[in-house]
């Protein structure tokens, strides 16, 4: 939803911000995760808006949950979501700024959506030449998914390549039909 990633965009700059400035990127991103899976959790998401639970004691509960990560300016930032009513963004602001982090440290992060099983050495090679063409360091995330029947998918932000014999039997189906 557009709104929502509008909504958290300053928070997640304003966060990122920070943390680099202090150079806790990686804390943060233990904070901003932890309190993001808390919030996902539907029993959770029901408490963030009931008038019977304070911020006090949400921000408490997050902070409980990111542990060693919630210093007190975590706590300060989690606090000022509660009270502007923002809590419920978090896995949007964690999402916005784990793409602000990824690109300040020049790492991409490709999802590999295979077939089968890929072996270690053709991973490597996919790394490396991923690596040369996006000019960044690679992070490659793998699922297998049958239905592609053979080949593989590669997502990497904007790029996509559909090497599956899936997609290409669906673009020569609809070829013909053209």
């Amino acid at each position: 939803m557009a709104e929502k990633a509008t909504i958290a965009r300053p928070y997640a700059r304003a966060a990122f911000g920070f943390a680099q400035q202090h150079g806790a990127l990686p804390q943060w991103s233990a904070l901003l995760g932890a309190a993001a899976a808390v919030v996902a959790d539907p029993r959770v998401g029901a408490l963030l808006g009931s008038p019977h639970v304070g911020s006090d004691q949400l921000v408490a509960l997050l902070v409980e949950a990111a542990g060693p990560a919630a210093d007190e300016h975590g706590r300060n930032f989690l606090q000022t979501l509660a009270s502007n009513r923002r809590l419920g963004l978090l896995p949007e602001i964690t999402a916005q700024y784990e793409e602000l982090r990824a690109e300040a440290e020049g790492v991409v992060d490709v999802e590999l959506v295979a077939a089968m099983p890929v072996a270690p050495a053709q991973e490597q090679r996919l790394v490396a030449a991923l690596e040369r063409r996006l000019k960044r360091q690679v992070r490659v995330h793998t699922r297998i998914d049958a239905s592609l029947v053979g080949g593989a998918i590669v997502r990497a932000g904007d790029l996509v390549v559909d090497g599956s014999l899936k997609g290409r039997l669906a673009r020569l189906a609809a070829t013909m039909t053209a």
